[in-house]
């Protein structure tokens, strides 16, 4: 969730750290500051809220130093304060630290009963008083540092400074991502490549347990043994990790309108020239798999939901789909025959990385839908099926969403032509379909001016309902998730049957009501329930088709026209008004589109 940026440097590291933080910005944050080491001396600037704040400090407070450390923290143990804000100094070492350490309270009454003060209320201020404590006892830096990380119990993703060692930096890492950076006579740290890349295009990736002994010249790393290792530098292209605008307001204004392309890539790496679905490596065979077990977080969650209703009405295999801050935790049973999915934009998220943990060792297969291949989640899986979506800066998933939907799609498309589900024609059908996916969501886009429209009338509610059946119900999820990140309107989604099972209790005149419903089989059900809310004075937004708004659009407060697309292929393009209507009812409402509080892009801590 945090970022983190060093720089062992030939230049003054104070503005290269910053303009670092910049590219994680989009991590989430709530404090940030850096740390720089002058002819051997440590000193460091922080402050609270954007980083901003903390450039206009550095005009006033200069730092200088070619050596340095730099963080934005989202407040985990205690409040987001300047006092709390990283980089944690401790006499002569100074630390950042991106994760939780579940034990500093037991090391935090050790240290006390050797006499030690604590300034902070955070966890991270342990790490560097413990260092500090073996420093005094005689320890060098290195020493000390793998010492205290000896000692640690957690998640965390470290860099470490130390008075008197202008070329010398320690990272380790544990269950937190951590970049090293390659540059001629200069080495940097990121928690991603995002931050390194206007700073040198060779990167490689710290390994669970690994702790890193780095000058302007060397990295040596030890594994979790303690043996030394080597990791593979790889040239990542610079391209790829761009996170500018490209004149939109907002982010995600600009991952929205990037739809069409990125789905377009998507769909060119798997479906060859022959209409047939190719997966990488050695691919995956399911005509001996007998369940599928799909697990995710937020809005990742709602694509497996979605496609669980695909794998089992297309490819006839049952699907169980969980939450995966839940799901360890439940020790579910495993039988043979299983394949495990998981999904996670930045293949970096905790709960789905323990979650994928316990699977390994009992499942057949572990499978990961993910965005970044080189993420600890698509390494630690039997077969990585990136999603082409690119980077993706808003915290609320737009474009990673769509992408996610059409990689599973092609997923159950593969696993119904191996067990012999779907025929030649049929087949061709469905990647006609796909291939016009595209199009189609540019012609979704064209009805942007008419949900900003109806995003202003939303605006003024205090709570909102969306309503779907079938394989609209997830979106409808995904559409209620959308306006309460970024608007923080209260909003529900139920699946429409449900309605007079207790939610039509919340219906007034007060209440828009946001109908998911493309004319689709379950069409008719769904007006049915739209009815019944409008009987009650219930607003209702209505999204659909062309001939489902003509046959069901009277007495409704809105409406809003979606192409008309192969049913299966629905939830992609439905996901479009969900996003664009949050978006337009964020903006409408002045709050922090790209970065809403108290959220975090990717989260890297339980």
């Amino acid at each position: 969730m945090c970022g983190i940026v060093g720089v062992l440097g030939n230049h003054e590291a104070a503005p290269i750290l910053v303009e670092a933080l910049k590219r994680l910005e989009y991590r989430g944050y709530d404090s940030a500051g850096i740390a720089t080491l002058n002819h051997g001396k440590l000193d460091r600037r922080r402050a609270v809220g954007k980083l901003v704040n903390l450039s206009d400090l550095l005009v006033h407070e200069p730092l200088a130093g070619k050596s340095g450390i730099g963080h934005t923290r989202w407040a985990t143990h205690g409040a987001p304060t300047v006092t709390n804000a990283h980089p944690h100094r401790a006499g002569g070492v100074a630390v950042v630290h991106n994760g939780i350490i579940e034990n500093f309270r037991e090391l935090r009454e050790e240290l006390a009963g050797h006499g030690v003060n604590f300034v902070t209320e955070t966890d991270t201020e342990t790490v560097a008083l413990l260092t500090q404590h073996y420093m005094e006892q005689g320890a060098a830096p290195v020493a000390a540092a793998k010492q205290a990380l000896s000692r640690l119990t957690g998640a965390f993703a470290l860099a470490f400074l130390f008075d008197g060692e202008d070329d010398l930096m320690i990272a380790a890492r544990k269950g937190s991502p951590l970049a090293i950076g390659y540059g001629t006579g200069e080495m940097f740290v990121g928690s991603d490549a995002i931050a390194l890349s206007p700073l040198t295009d060779r990167i490689s990736y710290l390994e669970e347990g690994d702790t890193a002994v780095i000058t302007r010249t060397s990295v040596e790393i030890t594994d979790s043994t303690g043996a030394a290792v080597q990791r593979p530098i790889k040239t990542i292209q610079i391209d790829s990790t761009r996170i500018d605008k490209g004149g939109h307001k907002h982010f995600m204004a600009k991952e929205i309108a990037e739809q069409p392309g990125v789905l377009g890539q998507a769909l060119q790496h798997y479906i060859s020239n022959d209409g047939q679905i190719h997966l990488p490596g050695a691919g995956l065979d399911f005509t001996g798999i007998e369940r599928i077990t799909m697990v995710a977080c937020g809005t990742a969650f709602y694509a497996c939901l979605t496609a669980k209703y695909w794998f089992e009405q297309i490819a006839r295999i049952p699907v169980e789909v969980d939450v995966a801050s839940e799901y360890r935790y439940r020790e579910p049973p495993i039988t043979s025959g299983t394949l495990a999915i998981f999904v996670s934009q930045s293949g970096e998220t905790a709960d789905t990385l323990a979650a994928l943990r316990y699977c390994a060792g009992k499942v057949d297969t572990i499978a990961s839908v993910i965005n970044v291949p080189e993420s600890s989640i698509a390494r630690e899986s039997d077969l990585a099926l990136p999603i082409y979506a690119g980077v993706e800066v808003g915290v609320a998933s737009t474009k990673a969403f769509t992408c996610q939907l059409t990689v599973l799609f092609m997923l159950v498309l593969k696993a119904a032509r191996d067990r012999g589900l779907l025929d030649a024609a049929a087949m061709a059908d469905h990647i006609l379909a796909l291939r016009g996916l595209p199009s189609v969501i540019n012609s979704a886009l064209e009805q942007n001016q008419a949900m900003r429209d109806t995003a202003y009338k939303l605006s003024t509610a205090r709570d909102v309902l969306f309503l779907g059946r079938g394989q609209m119900y997830p979106l409808a999820l995904e559409g209620a998730l959308k306006l309460k990140e970024i608007s923080y309107i209260h909003a529900e989604a139920y699946a429409s049957g449900e309605l007079k099972h207790g939610p039509i209790a919340l219906v007034d005149e007060e209440v828009p009501v946001i109908v998911m419903a493309p004319r689709d089989p379950l069409f008719d059900k769904t007006v049915s329930n739209m009815q019944e809310v409008m009987a009650r004075k219930g607003k209702v937004i209505l999204i659909s088709d062309a001939k489902g708004l003509a046959e069901a659009s009277e007495g409704t407060w809105a409406c809003i026209e979606m192409p008309t697309i192969a049913d299966a292929l629905a939830p992609i393009l439905y996901a479009l008004p969900a996003q664009l209507l949050a978006y337009h009812t964020a903006v409408a409402k002045g709050t922090d589109v790209d970065q809403p509080r108290n959220l975090a892009k990717s989260v890297t801590v339980e």
